[in-house]
């Protein structure tokens, strides 16, 4: 009988001690619990912390790579020239002189050197030295040199192949035989022209034809030279 009451009396205080434990379950304090809604800073402290420092900068897209510039085209200009000052002339010159004492036919080379001002007008100086054969049935062969300077007018500055040119020299001139109380030196005067066939930058071919007035022999002569030749341009 004292066993049964045991039973019963801890049956009953069991029984009451739950609803005790079920408040405590439905109302938990939960103000000492971390909070995982709030500041999402708190999920990380450290990261927080270290973003909130960085300085924030602008990213410069990289520019691509800047393609190499193409060479430019040749220019044509100052008579031909594709802009070089200096032009140099050498070929082949056929000279006619005529005078009282003599006439003969003579060959040589033409020389000629110009350094452009502008694109129209360039300073010129010319060498021509030419033989020919006997005068006088004396043995003696002719001989002709002309050192001439002055100036040259360019045309055709446009991207053509064909650039013509005059130009207007005065100079000297030795001619050979010796004639008797006479000099073999004298005044020259020489105007003529050409075209410049322009076969690349450096390089073009030359025709050319020039009337030349000479003093000699106490008298003027009226003659004239034609040549062919190559220019290089520099």
């Amino acid at each position: 009988m004292k066993r049964l009451v045991l039973i019963l009396v801890a049956a009953l205080a069991v029984s009451a001690s739950l609803p005790a434990q079920q408040a405590s379950f439905s109302n938990p304090d939960r103000s000492s619990e971390p909070s995982f809604l709030g500041n999402e800073s708190n999920l990380v402290p450290s990261l927080a912390v270290s973003a909130s420092v960085l300085p924030v900068t602008s990213v410069s897209p990289v520019p691509s790579a800047a393609l190499p510039e193409a060479s430019p085209a040749p220019q044509y200009g100052r008579g031909g020239d594709f802009g070089y000052r200096w032009d140099l002339a050498v070929g082949y010159e056929f000279v006619h002189f005529e005078s009282k004492p003599f006439s003969a036919n003579m060959s040589g080379i033409h020389t000629s050197i110009a350094y452009s001002l502008n694109e129209w007008f360039a300073l010129e100086g010319s060498l021509v030295s030419a033989f020919g054969g006997d005068v006088f049935a004396s043995g003696e062969m002719s001989k002709y040199v002309l050192f001439t300077g002055g100036g040259r007018i360019l045309w055709n500055r446009q991207p053509r192949r064909f650039s013509p040119w005059a130009h207007i020299l005065a100079g000297m001139t030795h001619v050979n035989p010796q004639i008797a109380n006479s000099s073999k030196n004298g005044f020259a005067l020489q105007a003529g022209g050409g075209v410049d066939w322009i076969l690349n930058p450096r390089l073009s071919f030359r025709g050319e034809a020039d009337y030349v007035h000479t003093q000699l022999y106490s008298d003027s002569q009226n003659n004239y030279q034609a040549g062919v030749g190559v220019v290089l341009h520099f």
